[in-house]
């Protein structure tokens, strides 16, 4: 029988790092997307100034309603996965840990794809027209004109993409994780993970995760945001490869590489901290009734 505390935990996980993330998220799309001929943004900094001049702070927060109801449930099925594949072993062990990790990053991609289209389409909006018309309201009006303009392919636009760069992700992602523990445990010779060592387990597991997941994670982005002011740039995941590689180089899979990594600590440690509290506090409240 499954456990549902994993799925459960995962839900408040996964809130609480969207909240926390999101803003970041943004900027790595935007930095992502831009023309290397022309960029719209020198950096990091220059984007996040430039987003709340032009857009105001709340430009930082377009087309959160996605990920922040999607990656609750993501999470869900991510956690939930991960921890009921892991009890399927005698023993957690680096190499349980990464099956259990790509097996839930495959089961995610189906849903994460969508929802990062739309989400990614929302982040673009105003990106070359400040406070212009706006194509999209929201996140599920994003997908229904995709739908409606590019069809149910459409919306799995960078699915191969999103399968292969989450299935390789999740892997290092909790096998990461699973060791920092394990590191932390041992330097301070204790059973139990005080809260800072959740969070910087948490975080740097995530750092590592994102580290290779995000040269794929470029072109995903590339492809998703493909056509959205006009005809389409690239014939495929191949010619868009080709094509950053001509226009920019190796350093062209490095996109968005220190704007992804800022994001990534506070994310996952919020994300992995809260996951761990709930586990226990639900696990607590189990053994008490």
């Amino acid at each position: 029988m499954a456990h549902i505390h994993d799925f459960i935990a995962g839900c408040f996980g996964g809130a609480a790092g969207v909240l926390v993330g999101h803003p970041f998220d943004t900027v790595k799309v935007r930095l992502q997307a831009q023309s290397y001929h022309n960029p719209r943004y020198s950096g990091i900094i220059n984007c996040f100034s430039t987003i709340i001049r032009k857009e105001s702070v709340f430009g930082l927060f377009k087309g959160m309603s996605s990920p922040l109801i999607g990656l609750a449930f993501i999470n869900a099925i991510v956690f939930g996965v991960q921890g009921n594949v892991l009890r399927l072993f005698e023993k957690e062990t680096l190499r349980t840990q990464v099956i259990a990790g790509g097996t839930a990053g495959f089961l995610q991609s189906f849903i994460c794809s969508p929802m990062e289209l739309a989400k990614t389409r929302l982040q673009l909006q105003g990106y070359g027209n400040g406070n212009g018309p706006k194509e999209y309201k929201n996140s599920v009006d994003a997908i229904m004109k995709i739908f409606k303009n590019e069809g149910f392919k459409g919306c799995f636009r960078g699915l191969k993409l999103t399968i292969c760069r989450d299935s390789l992700g999740y892997s290092i992602y909790f096998a990461a994780f699973h060791q920092y523990c394990q590191m932390f445990l041992y330097m301070s010779n204790q059973e139990y993970l005080r809260v800072w060592e959740l969070l910087l387990a948490g975080g740097f597991g995530g750092m590592t995760s994102w580290v290779t997941s995000v040269p794929v994670d470029v072109i995903k982005t590339r492809i998703q945001a493909d056509g959205i002011h006009g005809k389409n740039k690239f014939n495929g995941t191949i010619d868009c490869i080709r094509s950053g590689l001509k226009e920019e180089g190796i350093k062209v899979f490095t996109r968005g590489l220190g704007s992804t990594l800022l994001r990534a600590f506070p994310v996952n440690a919020a994300t992995f901290t809260v996951v761990s509290l709930s586990l226990e506090l639900m696990q607590v409240d189990e053994e008490d009734s």
